[in-house]
């Protein structure tokens, strides 16, 4: 009994891709989320400032992160019209509806989250620690904010740090959901309390070193 033995052909190589410029081959990159610029550090640049997205809060499927989208997409092979395969959304603040806004004076539910990716070209590690405002000794804060997430009964994500001074996109206070962003409560019980307090909001800083 002889088998065949399937060989997959190679296809020709691709384009080249166009050259960068020169980097210093080191630094780290970051999404500042609620915000369209990067802080004010002589080492941190802007990348691009973009539209926060993600999965639908009612699907059971997608993606389970949030992105930073672009604001000038640029497209490749596509067919128009939804073929119901997997979907992107526009993101929305939802804070206010349980009485619990962390964004003191900042009037923001149901406003489109903007985000921006920032480059620090001098230190090469990155990390977001939830529950604190400050950094370990020998690390740079980026920013500070307030932990969140999706509502614990819709579509599951990721738990990101919203900037705690946050900005809208102009023109976004709509009510068409999407993606959305939930404060985070502490709840007791595995969780220690204290130091955790039942019910409180979460906060959350990004570091750099």
């Amino acid at each position: 009994m002889t088998h065949s033995v399937y060989c997959p052909v190679q296809g020709p190589p691709g384009e080249k891709g166009e050259t960068g410029a020169d980097g210093d081959g080191g630094g780290s990159v970051y999404i500042r989320w609620g915000r369209t610029t990067c802080p004010n550090d002589t080492e941190t640049s802007l990348v691009y400032d973009g539209i926060a997205g993600g999965a639908h809060y009612s699907h059971s499927g997608g993606g389970a992160n949030y992105v930073c989208l672009t604001k000038d997409p640029e497209w490749g092979v596509f067919t128009d019209g939804n073929q119901g395969s997997a979907y992107m959304y526009g993101a929305e603040y939802q804070v206010d509806e349980f009485g619990n806004n962390p964004f003191q004076g900042a009037s923001v539910y149901d406003h489109d989250v903007p985000c921006a990716v920032c480059h620090v070209a001098s230190r090469g590690s990155k990390l977001m620690i939830p529950a604190r405002l400050s950094c370990p000794s020998g690390w740079t804060r980026e920013y500070k904010g307030y932990l969140m997430t999706m509502h614990y009964n819709y579509h599951r994500t990721e738990f990101v740090c919203m900037d705690g001074e946050p900005e809208t996109r102009p023109g976004g206070h709509v009510n068409v959901n999407g993606a959305l962003f939930y404060p985070v409560e502490a709840s007791c019980g595995s969780l220690p309390c204290p130091s955790y307090v039942q019910g409180r909001e979460l906060t959350c800083v990004v570091c750099t070193k």
